[in-house]
């Protein structure tokens, strides 16, 4: 660890980055445009680290939460030139997605020049193109029968949104409009979420968070070891 951390420093530490999981996903409630998503809640919020471990997720969906790592893992291994106001997206389950309705929203949060975490929006649009409306199709014989798959692409540069790729993704959609407003909703999220983190750094500085949070990630399988100790 790169700074010594006391269980009282830890322990805020973990409870407000619970707490911006939280506050993410309310965002994601109330600015979301489809029912999907402002009503059935069928999305999830995460912060994972550079080396793509969970360190923080909200009460949604475990389907969703349980593959972020591995779609973090290929973010990771694409892009070699991460910037502050990068945004990644994919769907792709080849590349740590689940179905190709949930879209995954990545962005990096720095402290300084050095980037530190991730904040992640999963979240399941109402369309993806492919056969049928809604991806469902249990006809399909192949993926490509069930909707777009996107590989992680770049959808934001430097801040600058590529309205190219966006409106490529819209195009292939049933319902434009409404993709558009999820899509916007969890960037939105997702950006709320890095200003949160980023404020936690200038609060106790990224050392300490850092310590922190390997603590929690110390605690998490000491405890997780004492219950598989006691399976015959």
């Amino acid at each position: 660890m790169s700074a010594k951390i006391d269980p009282i420093t830890r322990s805020v530490v973990q409870h407000r980055l619970s707490s911006i999981v939280k506050e993410m996903g309310e965002a994601m409630l109330r600015t979301s445009y489809s029912q999907i998503l402002n009503r059935s809640r069928d999305f999830s919020l995460a912060i994972c680290d550079t080396r793509a471990r969970l360190i923080s997720q909200a009460d949604h969906l475990p389907v969703h939460v349980g593959a972020l790592p591995w779609a973090t893992l290929a973010v990771e291994e694409r892009f070699k030139d991460i910037k502050p106001g990068d945004v990644f997206l994919l769907n792709d389950p080849y590349f740590g997605g689940s179905h190709l309705p949930d879209l995954t929203a990545f962005v990096p949060v720095f402290d300084g020049d050095k980037r530190l975490l991730w904040t992640i929006v999963r979240a399941h649009q109402s369309d993806i193109g492919g056969a049928t409306h809604g991806a469902y199709n249990p006809g399909a014989t192949e993926i490509w029968q069930e909707g777009l798959r996107i590989p992680p692409i770049r959808l934001s540069e430097a801040g600058r949104p590529r309205d190219d790729l966006l409106d490529m993704l819209a195009l292939n959609v049933r319902n434009p409009r409404e993709f558009r407003g999820d899509l916007a909703a969890m960037l939105g999220a997702a950006h709320l979420g890095e200003q949160r983190v980023s404020k936690l750094f200038r609060e106790f500085g990224a050392a300490v968070v850092e310590a922190a949070i390997e603590a929690i990630l110390d605690a998490t399988e000491a405890q997780t070891r004492a219950v598989v100790s006691t399976w015959k």
